[in-house]
């Protein structure tokens, strides 16, 4: 297709030329130039639009009238008439010459040839991208992997492995497949299931997923479940079924061409009887170019433009609101959003952890964020980074922490300014005989019950104070959420979080429903359940919800993929990004809002564009029929024709570019 609208560009730039060169001049073409524009648009029309015509006919074969129905005939009576007027001239009456020279129309064939071409490179290249996610989703698995066997580890390609087979996986490498640890312990990141940030401490005899990371132990492993019955597999399978099922989008315009194309039909068929009949000695000639200019007029060049540069300014129109659309349907769907969907972590929170409160024993919680940071330095831990992030925000000058070591579960000790310093869990204190460890206060229950790691602080063996490190809220939520319910969009929380976790955030957010403890399966089974029609009156056909899921992860991708639309957080994972449709530059969650009114106001003008597209065929139509010669003797004159085919044209555009200073935040307060 690419190559097809490079072709007709290089065809047709010419005869566009030519023809708004000779408007402009006021007088007509010489004879040769006549021809060679003729040929170039006969070589656009049949070559690299050749595909055009055979839609065209399979649309009539199968009665299913599009506008590739229309297409069709425009450029067919547009071609057939320039042929007429360029071999027999003569055969025109003097009331239809202009300039001498009967009309042609050959640049309209041209102009609707490559509007519909550049349509569908932008359509087949967004079909591409979908593949994208699932390629993603095939590369978190090694392919290759270090099996043990009694002469020792040997490097082998993933395929050969079986169950069964005793694995070694190293900190930093990706868990090849499921599988049972049989030695060793181990922190890992199950963000790729679960979305949540916080590392999962594993020990013998605990499950773990392919697909997902080891950040600090070396483990040796089982092999459980291998190629499709594996975890990682699964995903891919859901992406892949949720993509393939997503059903096309009817454009406005088909729906209207359906009714359209036979009236068009109709009333070029009545013209030419009605003039073979009445017309006289002029009757068979005027029978037929009545019939053709009918045919011509209706030939979609507004109606071409009326979709394409809505959407195309539409979607930089978004693109400066920081809304990446990918697929131009989108622009149709989000206009009848019922039910958003959002995934907790990275899309409503931060997605990773900060540190929310430092608490000393009597006072000086500086100088224990400096000492604490000091010993986290040395660690890779997501806890460590959220304490130094804050010592670097708050400009802490560290000092040196010397025989610093790390217990696997339990936490961090070293020694610093000659006292050594524990930093953990509360049984990593006990254990080191800590003295002064206070009871677990109300406080601490609700952060826990929010989500939040509690690292309690020793210094000399005496307890010092306490930090609490949390996921937390993106301060534009609760704008966010009420912006969606003020629009009468229902709101849920789809979260692979526990259900403490995620009622606290969902509560003051505001959320409708909070579904938690969620696995990439349930998640896309919620998504085909909310997509279900409801109707409580009985109906024939009840409408199916549109449901927007926003999400980030790569849990994210199967329920991202299966929804109406799926929304990605631009500051998420690569093979969420590519398995939606919408992508919010910079993980902006107002980008949801600006998205559902970015497409109320193109869905908008593109109405507003058929109004136009179609006045111009119900009043033009008519004059190129002859309706009026028998009361007035007045005619549509062909350059007539072509000025208010231009006009119309040129106000669709000029509505669409409207689209430039469209207000998409006014519901965001």
């Amino acid at each position: 297709m690419q190559r097809r609208l490079a072709g007709s560009l290089i065809l047709g730039l010419p005869v566009l030329a030519t023809a708004m060169s000779s408007m402009i001049r006021g007088h007509g073409l010489p004879r040769y130039l006549q021809l060679v524009n003729f040929v170039l648009a006969a070589l656009v029309a049949f070559w690299p639009g050749g595909f055009l015509f055979l839609r065209a006919w399979q649309s009539v074969r199968t009665r299913n009238l599009n506008m590739f129905s229309l297409i069709g005939l425009g450029i067919g009576a547009a071609m057939l008439e320039s042929a007429i007027a360029l071999l027999r001239p003569d055969w025109f009456p003097e009331s239809m010459l202009h300039h001498g020279e009967p009309m042609q129309y050959v640049e309209s064939a041209v102009v609707i040839t490559i509007l519909v071409l550049v349509g569908q490179v932008l359509e087949i290249r967004a079909r591409h991208r979908t593949g994208d996610a699932i390629r993603g989703l095939l590369e978190l698995q090694p392919a290759v992997v270090r099996r043990v066997t009694p002469a020792g580890d040997e490097q082998v390609a993933i395929e050969s492995v079986v169950p069964g087979d005793q694995l070694r996986v190293l900190p930093g490498d990706r868990v090849p497949v499921d599988c049972v640890i049989n030695e060793g312990s181990s922190t890992i990141d199950e963000s790729m299931l679960t979305g949540e940030p916080m590392p999962v401490e594993k020990k013998p005899g605990d499950e773990l997923f392919g697909g997902t990371m080891n950040l600090s132990g070396s483990l040796l492993v089982a092999a459980t479940r291998l190629g499709n019955q594996g975890t990682l597999a699964r995903i891919v399978q859901l992406v892949a079924e949720a993509q393939r099922s997503r059903a096309p989008i009817q454009r406005y315009a088909d729906r209207v061409s359906f009714w359209f194309v036979p009236a068009v039909v109709g009333v070029a068929l009545i013209a030419f009887l009605a003039w073979w009949r009445f017309g006289g000695q002029e009757g068979l000639v005027r029978a037929l170019t009545s019939s053709i200019s009918v045919l011509v007029i209706a030939c979609p060049c507004a109606l071409g433009l009326a979709t394409p540069m809505s959407i195309m300014v539409g979607m930089g129109r978004g693109a400066r609101a920081g809304v990446l659309i990918r697929e131009v349907e989108v622009l149709e769907i989000l206009e009848r959003t019922t039910i958003v969907a959002f995934d907790k972590t990275g899309t409503l929170t931060e997605g990773r952890p900060r540190l929310v409160e430092v608490r000393a024993v009597g006072g000086g919680e500086a100088e224990l964020l400096r000492r604490v940071a000091a010993l986290e330095r040395h660690s890779a831990h997501p806890i460590a980074r959220a304490i130094l992030a804050e010592a670097e925000r708050s400009g802490t000058v560290l000092g040196e922490a010397t025989d610093v070591g790390a217990v696997q579960g339990g936490g961090v000790r070293g020694w610093i300014d000659g006292r050594q310093i524990l930093a953990g869990n509360r049984e990593f204190l006990r254990k080191a005989g800590v003295h002064g460890l206070p009871d677990e206060s109300d406080d601490v229950d609700a952060y826990r019950a929010q989500g939040a790691t509690i690292v309690w602080i020793a210094e000399s063996g005496a307890y010092s104070g306490r930090m609490v490190v949390a996921d937390t809220i993106k301060p534009t939520g609760p704008q966010v959420i009420a912006a969606l319910h003020q629009m009468g969009i229902a709101t849920v929380m789809l979260t692979g979080d526990h259900a403490s976790t995620a009622a606290s955030i969902g509560g003051k957010l505001g959320i409708e429903t909070i579904e938690a403890s969620l696995r990439p399966d349930d998640k896309i089974r919620r998504i085909r359940e909310l997509r279900l029609p409801r109707s409580a009156v009985p109906v024939a056909q009840p409408q199916s919800p549109v449901v927007v899921m926003v999400g980030d992860g790569i849990n994210d991708a199967p329920a991202l993929a299966a929804a109406t639309v799926g929304v990605a957080m631009g500051t998420g994972s690569d093979i969420a990004i590519e398995a939606a449709s919408v992508s919010l530059i910079g993980g902006d969650l107002t980008g949801v809002v600006r998205a559902v009114q970015l497409s109320r106001a193109v869905m908008r003008n593109i109405r507003q564009n058929l109004v136009f597209a179609f006045s111009y065929n119900i009043i033009g139509i008519p004059l190129a029929a002859g309706a009026l010669v028998p009361v007035t003797g007045i005619s549509l004159h062909p350059m007539f024709a072509a000025t208010a085919m231009m006009f119309s044209s040129l106000c669709v555009i000029g509505n669409a570019l409207r689209l430039r200073n469209a207000r998409i935040e006014s519901a965001i307060h």
